[in-house]
């Protein structure tokens, strides 16, 4: 018999519960609840706010029907396909395509030409909206900034054959821009039938009609930065240069940043429509690129097969750019996508 005072132990009363596993089930139980609370915080967005959320349905079915479905049709770069059979091919050949268009030389020419294309473009149009963007938002004279703004912007709402037109127009033989260098006691020259022009009339008209858009993002990033961050650098001594470096680029670096990861994604994806209309078989050696190249090996030489693996190659080139700008970009500056 215990003495009075003393404890008495408890009684056993089933197993002793091993280390470990009631912190374990703590933990289960606590994720059990976070899961149901954001199963029921979703069911209660959606009846809040399901009139916002229909808006999405449509733009989700476009990309469902017009972007996700027609990526079964990839299949065929592996399989045999003929006009009239089946649509994912008559038989299996592997990686036949593959292997030819690695060995054809025409393919490396083309694929050279969309490497150069598509850095020079993203060389000049990518710097050159956020330079006019900080050029216009130092202009105080607001009937000056909206007439600067309306005339950088007009290009853009020009359709690309009315660009190519244009082009044209100014660069044919018998041309203005010839006209003024006859007039200055020069010789005609047929920029257009040079392949060695070729390069430089792209990349000035892909900057004359997307340079003045591309300056609304970064006008509208400008806006979002803390007046009280200038005048701190005021009274610290910096002048506008220094405001800009330090104050402005700053404030703007996400905008940049997804922008850039955004461009380098389509950086494979060279203009496809403008090159189309503007290049002619004497400018084939610097104007044909990928797309082009695809474009004539499957609408005129009726090879989908071939141009589908080349395609999938394209697209997997182009996945791989954009994964390996978003890593980069969030490891180094802390601003990604994703």
């Amino acid at each position: 018999m215990p003495t009075p005072g003393t404890l008495r132990p408890p009684p056993d009363r089933g197993r002793t519960v091993p280390p470990g596993v009631l912190d374990r089930a703590v933990r289960d139980r606590g994720g059990a609840v976070r899961r149901r609370r954001t199963r029921h915080g979703w069911r209660r967005a959606l009846r809040r706010d399901w009139q916002l959320y229909s808006l999405a349905v449509l733009p989700l079915l476009f990309f469902l029907v017009f972007r996700y479905l027609p990526m079964a049709g990839n299949v065929i770069a592996f399989r045999r396909f003929e006009p009239g059979g089946s649509i994912f091919g008559e038989r299996w050949v592997g990686l036949r395509y593959v292997r030819m268009f690695l060995g054809d030389p025409t393919f490396w020419e083309v694929f050279t030409n969309t490497l150069v294309l598509g850095t020079l473009t993203l060389l000049f149009c990518f710097p050159l909206p956020i330079v006019l963007a900080l050029l216009l938002n130092e202009v105080r004279t607001r009937r000056l900034k909206r007439f600067v703004q309306s005339v950088s912007y007009l290009p853009h709402f020009l359709s690309i054959v009315i660009v190519a037109a244009m082009v044209m127009q100014l660069l044919s033989v018998d041309g203005t821009v010839n006209q003024v260098v006859g007039a200055f006691g020069g010789e005609e020259v047929p920029f257009l039938q040079r392949p060695e022009w070729f390069w430089t009339i792209y990349v000035s008209s892909e900057v004359w009609q997307t340079v003045g858009w591309g300056t609304i993002l970064y006008l509208a990033a400008l806006t979002t930065i803390d007046d009280d961050l200038y005048e701190a650098a005021r009274i610290d001594g910096a002048n506008r240069w220094r405001q800009t470096w330090h104050v402005t680029l700053p404030g703007i670096r996400p905008t940049m940043v997804t922008l850039l990861i955004l461009n380098i994604g389509t950086f494979m994806a060279v203009g496809f429509e403008k090159i189309l209309l503007l290049y002619n078989p004497l400018t084939y050696p610097t104007a044909d690129v990928i797309s082009t190249y695809l474009y004539r090996m499957g609408f005129e030489s009726s090879n989908f097969s071939y141009a589908a693996a080349i395609g999938l190659f394209e697209a997997l080139i182009g996945l791989v750019l954009v994964l390996t700008a978003n890593t980069i970009s969030r490891r180094t500056v802390g601003t990604s996508l994703w």
